[in-house]
């Protein structure tokens, strides 16, 4: 499940999220390995702003699944959001080697936009452009 994208919330579109944010934080409490909520908590940290706790549960869920493509790739976004790069770059090439195919929503995914700037991005693209080649 790919990150949603940012906008901005109105009052009831922030509180409504607030609520949600609650009631899954209760629920991983009491189940920390519960993949989906933890999932949904993190886009909903992103969502929020909560750039540091949506990172914490992108890191909880990497752990939960090392080699899952998706988790590496919002970990990657994460990354980006923090402004932590080079890791940010790292996890984008774990994604693709993983199996991370969604190539088009990885070059214009607004999460990504400071990654993307970085010259280390180069080998992002050299590992895209391998793929397409071995295609």
């Amino acid at each position: 499940m790919p990150k949603a994208k940012k906008t901005k919330l109105g009052k009831r579109e922030t509180r409504d999220l607030d609520i949600e944010i609650g009631f899954l934080e209760g629920l991983v409490s009491k189940d920390p390995g519960y993949f989906e909520a933890l999932q949904l908590l993190a886009d909903d940290y992103t969502r929020r702003g909560r750039i540091t706790d949506g990172l914490r549960v992108d890191h909880q869920l990497k752990t939960l699944r090392p080699g899952d493509p998706e988790v590496l790739f919002n970990l990657a976004c994460s990354l980006s959001l923090a402004g932590e790069l080079e890791p940010a770059i790292d996890e984008l090439l774990r994604a693709l080697e993983a199996g991370y195919r969604d190539i088009d929503w990885m070059l214009k995914d607004p999460d990504l936009a400071a990654a993307r700037k970085d010259p280390a991005f180069g080998k992002v693209r050299e590992r895209v452009r391998s793929l397409k080649a071995g295609a």
